[in-house]
């Protein structure tokens, strides 16, 4: 049954990610049609992450009462019905509205499979874990790339990946009976431990004064706020900057998040013989490389395929970063708080979804769109700063 739950949260993990890159693709062709400036994506996005966070700080409370597979068949529910709603948009506004369960339904099942999949299996699944998310993600971008091709419009591909949703929906809800079968067994093996080792409770104020707590909450707030910036502007770099369609600037995101979803899949077997902080170590150094890529790029006479690689560059070091941290969470804080650690980094994760994309997105209206790797640079060299930080920290504990 351990294996089955496993292949439905991979799935999940696909439909999680299959929103993600649409937006950012759709984008330079979404706002000639309501007739709005560069950065109003900023505030779709802003909606997105400010649900999502309030999602992720309440997950602990709904899956506790509810249970994981519940709590996720009906947030994946929210996720279909809000892409639906973005297909029949009739104008910004209703855009933004359904920006609202959108993220409501991603924070839940964002937060509530994470900590399961942290507690209940091995380093190397939580990289395959994400892989899957790199692979909804990654579709997202391809599937606006083929509608704006082919019908010049991006409604169909919101279309599309909401009955790909719903879907999942019906998956899920007649997977109920195993996740219920699952949860009784788990509480059985944790009461015993519990027995055992009779664990002190500890509140949120003591859980965040807990030794390098803050630095890991940092780290969370910068990577989330790369990957989603690189996400949502990469495609108006590359056609206001290197002066691509509209649809070949989709496809070429989409390799952004094919470096995630083939870095992940290759994670996944680094996992089984290293370990997540000489991965962490690596994907920042990567990531680095690919920023300094983008910013050669920027030359006239290193064109497109400077830019090309860099992307790729970039989503390959992002690949085992957030799965790496999100697994070392009851490694270094202890399984008694995971799932409210696990929550609050969710919450602080869109934070910087929230605030970081649409940052860039009013730097870029007011100055230009070609500081995209400046920020890039920016953020990957404080997330390697406190990466490598945190991990001297408990290194030097253990």
């Amino acid at each position: 049954m351990a294996a089955f739950l496993l292949v439905i949260i991979y799935f999940a993990f696909i439909s999680l990610g299959l929103p993600d890159g649409m937006l950012g693709a759709a984008w330079p062709v979404m706002r000639g049609d309501f007739n709005l400036p560069l950065g109003s994506a900023g505030f779709v996005s802003m909606a997105i992450s400010a649900s999502t966070i309030l999602s992720a700080l309440f997950s602990v409370k709904l899956i506790k009462k509810w249970g994981t597979g519940l709590v996720t068949a009906v947030s994946v529910l929210l996720t279909a019905g809000a892409l639906l709603g973005f297909s029949l948009s009739p104008s910004f506004w209703f855009l933004f509205l359904m920006a609202l369960p959108l993220g409501l339904g991603a924070g839940a099942v964002d937060s509530g499979l994470n900590e399961y999949v942290a507690e209940h299996y091995k380093a190397s699944h939580m990289n395959f874990l994400h892989s899957f998310w790199g692979v909804g993600a990654l579709s997202g971008p391809v599937i606006m790339g083929f509608f704006l091709q082919t019908q010049e419009s991006w409604r169909g591909s919101y279309k599309l990946a909401a009955i790909i949703q719903f879907v999942l929906v019906a998956l899920l809800f007649l997977s109920l009976p195993v996740w219920a079968a699952q949860a009784k067994k788990a509480k059985t093996a944790k009461d015993a431990e519990q027995t055992e080792e009779n664990p002190v409770k500890e509140s949120l104020k003591d859980v965040l004064r807990k030794k390098g707590v803050k630095g890991v909450l940092a780290g969370f707030m910068l990577y989330t706020g790369l990957e989603s910036t690189m996400g949502l502007w990469g495609a108006s770099y590359l056609k206001e900057v290197q002066g691509f369609s509209a649809d070949r600037a989709a496809l070429w995101v989409s390799l952004y998040y094919g470096g995630i979803t083939a870095g992940r899949f290759l994670s996944g077997f680094f996992a089984m013989k290293f370990k997540n902080i000489h991965l962490l170590k690596t994907g920042g150094i990567i990531i680095l490389s690919g920023t300094i890529l983008l910013l050669i790029s920027l030359i006239p006479s290193m064109g497109e395929f400077t830019a090309l690689a860099g992307f790729i560059l970039v989503g390959l070091g992002c690949a085992p970063i957030f799965p790496g941290m999100l697994h070392e969470t009851p490694v270094r804080f202890g399984k008694t708080h995971a799932q409210t650690l696990m929550g609050l980094q969710m919450a602080v994760a869109y934070t910087s979804v929230t605030l970081l994309p649409p940052l860039f997105g009013w730097t870029a209206t007011l100055l230009s769109t070609a500081l995209l790797p400046v920020f890039v640079f920016i953020y990957a060299a404080g997330l390697l700063f406190l990466n490598e930080r945190t991990n001297k920290i408990f290194h030097s504990a253990s």
